[in-house]
């Protein structure tokens, strides 16, 4: 049975150097040094071997999911598609999303609920613009739909889109109201306003 022969301190006090049968074998997380109880003289078994092995690299895919969290937050899509560019497996990916989801590091319903109140407050975009930005972050229709509903009121939108207009009505250099009524409908389009809230702003803007 192989023997752990050596216990090596690295640069990094929260790794170290594991030695088996007198050959390196793998550097580790402390963390796992503690949890399996390794130390130097103890026989271990070719299946702990690969139990370590698969620790080191859980450690290293949830390291570079808190990393990435650092920079941006993330939906559980994101993550999930960050982590595999990085090759890490289906089985490592699961646990490091289940890990970041109990300590609230991901969720989807709270970043969907910050989104929403932000992009409309600061970018002034209606909902249908809101909610492509919320989709394309692979977040689910159903819970998009449900915190619209709960977070984005009709009389909101209608005076975010009436201040946009106001605003972009001055940068507009045409004299021939119908291509005044065309420019400001595109752009209230493009900015996620619907069909009625774009009539009846266009309609007091252009009074």
């Amino acid at each position: 049975m192989p023997i752990i022969t050596k216990i090596e301190q690295q640069k990094n006090n929260n790794r170290v150097n594991l030695y088996v049968d007198g050959e390196f074998f793998l550097g580790i997380d402390m963390e796992i040094l503690y949890k399996l109880r390794l130390k130097e003289g103890r026989d271990i078994e070719k299946k702990e071997l690969q139990f370590i092995i698969e620790e080191e690299t859980y450690q290293k895919a949830k390291s570079k999911a808190l990393k990435l969290l650092h920079f941006s937050s993330r939906t559980e899509k994101e993550m999930r598609e960050k982590l595999k560019k990085y090759e890490y497996s289906d089985e490592i990916i699961d646990r490091v999303i289940l890990f970041l989801k109990e300590y609230n590091f991901i969720n989807d319903q709270e970043l969907a609920k910050q989104m929403v109140k932000s992009k409309s407050k600061e970018k002034k975009y209606g909902q249908n613009r809101i909610k492509q930005d919320l989709y394309r972050k692979g977040m689910d229709i159903e819970l998009i739909e449900n915190i619209i509903t709960e977070e984005l009121d009709r009389e909101t939108e209608y005076e975010n889109a009436l201040s946009l207009a106001q605003k972009k009505v001055k940068t507009i250099k045409d004299t021939d109201k119908r291509k005044i009524y065309e420019k400001l409908g595109r752009y209230l389009v493009y900015r996620g306003y619907d069909y009625d809230i774009i009539r009846k702003v266009i309609d007091i803007v252009l009074k």
